[in-house]
């Protein structure tokens, strides 16, 4: 499933082409109207931020989509040789099972979600990205750089204007 919403009322929040018009106050209103758990079931929350026509016009050729479906193919082999199912599909003790991590980003895991207040449904999901994202590196076990990219796509919307 794939969700977007404006981070604010008029849409220009954070944007250098506009101002924000709306107050603090209509921004977190805005923004509360989606539940904790219904965020907490998004995995990855990616702000894209509004581009100037030229910027649009004149960008760079990106990676083609034979080498993105190539790369995401061999990472979803790994995971289905390894444990018969996708990632995504991990529940409750397979998630400890295969998603191998090592000691240190266990810890790191455990420090920055207790900090963050996250939920036990919020770590495993993050989890999961995790074990992709290693997957997509070619590495046997899940690091902290792999957890800490995982952690930042899980993201809380700011509400400031």
């Amino acid at each position: 499933m794939i969700a977007a919403m404006n981070p604010c009322p008029c849409g220009y929040l954070g944007s250098r082409q506009q101002a924000c018009r709306c107050s603090p106050d209509q921004v977190l209103r805005y923004q509360s109207k989606l539940s904790g758990p219904l965020i907490d079931r998004i995995d990855l929350h990616i702000e894209v931020p509004a581009l100037p026509a030229a910027d649009l016009l004149h960008a760079p050729a990106g990676e083609s989509t034979q080498a993105i479906r190539s790369r995401s193919s061999a990472a979803r082999q790994r995971a289905m040789d390894r444990q018969g199912m996708t990632n995504q599909a991990l529940q409750g003790q397979d998630i400890d099972q295969h998603v191998a991590l090592d000691a240190a980003a266990a810890k790191f895991l455990n420090l920055t979600a207790a900090r963050l207040g996250w939920s036990a449904r919020g770590i495993h999901r993050a989890l999961k990205v995790a074990r992709t994202i290693a997957d997509l590196d070619g590495a046997a076990s899940t690091q902290v750089a792999h957890v800490a990219e995982a952690m930042q796509y899980r993201r809380a919307l700011r509400a400031t204007a």
